[in-house]
């Protein structure tokens, strides 16, 4: 496990500026205080190591306990990022290619299986569709598969292929389950079982899985909403890559490090993973506004890589990820090139108003594209 004093570490901006973990520490707490965030846990990387690792605030606003660095979050859609380290390994082994559609894989349409989940494996709505066979690995990776996010946000809630796969960036959890499935059939291995043994075992990711553990019971934070109140604690989720990751800011940072310092994959693999797949024009990543255009992220040329959100700046490549849901908002964001980066995990749904203020706070981050993203900062928000 690691160990820092976050007193006394210093941490160097993408700019080369310093911020004491004092300063840091204080202005945390002055912006969660603003936009009444209930609790936090933050990793900073400087030369791809963790030199500041500290949480904040409480699990649950009633009785005032504690967030640790070993506590759980639910991770919702950082759920991705360690889905597609897990897929580009298989890639570096051989299992799977890229480019090969997945339907070639099985020995029968995917709707023909029968479905043995509440509903995620379940595909007999494209028994009419033939675009769905053209969706290979890549595309489910850079969101372009041409699936919705989920099927019930479709008027009918069916399944469905909405344009040619590989021609269009469409954020969708659809396409990350799709290929987790066919991974399923392909190798005979549940998605639980596939990352306990190439991601978590390794890497000593002992408080992370894809579904509930009871072992998570002991130390665990609930969500808030922007009252304050209280969600219900999901626990019966079954595993899908896209969006079920349970896990800590420690076992996060012992991920993020790896990535930086390539230790389950082999830098070729790491630089394709983070090479741009499709460019990115919309206003915002999610509908209305994605369904306009805009010239304002041209200067970050952002895009989608295999897994990760991809900009550019003078410091070379961002890779980032998102994961918001009830009560839960989190970002990540490294710059492999230089070695800087940051984990935000937050439960509350007042966190993503924060954001702006942190990145730019902590590590000198002024290229994540928040409206983009719809991290409007909170001192904003009224007058919108």
């Amino acid at each position: 496990m690691l160990h820092l004093t976050p007193q006394a570490q210093n941490v160097t901006r993408l700019d080369g500026s310093k911020i004491t973990a004092a300063a840091l520490n204080q202005k945390i707490q002055a912006l969660m205080d603003a936009a009444n965030v209930q609790g936090m846990a933050i990793t900073v990387f400087n030369q791809n190591k963790p030199v500041y690792k500290k949480a904040f605030g409480y699990k649950r606003l009633d009785t005032k306990e504690p967030i640790k660095t070993s506590t759980n979050f639910y991770g919702a859609s950082l759920s991705k990022a360690v889905f597609s380290v897990l897929v580009m390994e298989l890639v570096e082994d051989g299992v799977l290619d890229l480019d090969k559609p997945l339907q070639a894989y099985l020995p029968k349409p995917i709707y023909a299986y029968t479905p043995t989940k509440k509903w995620h494996d379940d595909f007999r709505d494209l028994e009419q569709d033939s675009l769905y066979q053209k969706i290979t690995a890549r595309m489910c990776l850079a969101h372009t598969s041409g699936f919705p996010n989920w099927r019930w946000y479709e008027a009918d809630k069916k399944l469905k292929v909405k344009h040619t796969p590989g021609t269009k960036y469409l954020y969708s959890g659809e396409g990350m389950v799709y290929l987790q499935v066919v991974l399923e059939y392909m190798t005979g291995q549940p998605l639980e079982e596939l990352m306990q043994e190439k991601i978590f075992g390794p890497l000593g990711m002992k408080q992370t899985a894809y579904t509930w553990q009871p072992r998570f019971e002991k130390d665990y934070v609930h969500g808030h909403k922007t009252n304050g109140e209280l969600y219900e604690k999901d626990k019966d989720n079954e595993a899908r890559s896209a969006s079920t990751l349970e896990t800590t800011l420690d076992d996060y940072t012992l991920f993020t490090e790896a990535v930086l310092q390539h230790k389950i994959l082999k830098p070729a693999t790491t630089k394709a993973m983070f090479s741009p797949q499709i460019r990115i024009r919309s206003v915002q990543q999610f509908p209305p506004l994605n369904a306009r255009d805009t010239t304002a992220n041209d200067a970050i040329h952002l895009s989608y890589g295999l897994g990760w959100g991809l900009l550019q700046s003078p410091y070379g490549t961002g890779a980032f990820k998102e994961g918001h849901g009830d009560g839960f908002q989190h970002y990540s964001i490294i710059f492999p090139e230089q070695g800087t980066g940051i984990i935000i995990l937050s439960n509350s749904d007042n966190a993503e108003g924060i954001f702006k203020e942190l990145l730019e706070t902590a590590i000198g981050d002024t290229y994540t594209p928040w409206y983009w993203e719809n991290y409007i900062p909170y001192n904003q928000k009224a007058a919108r």
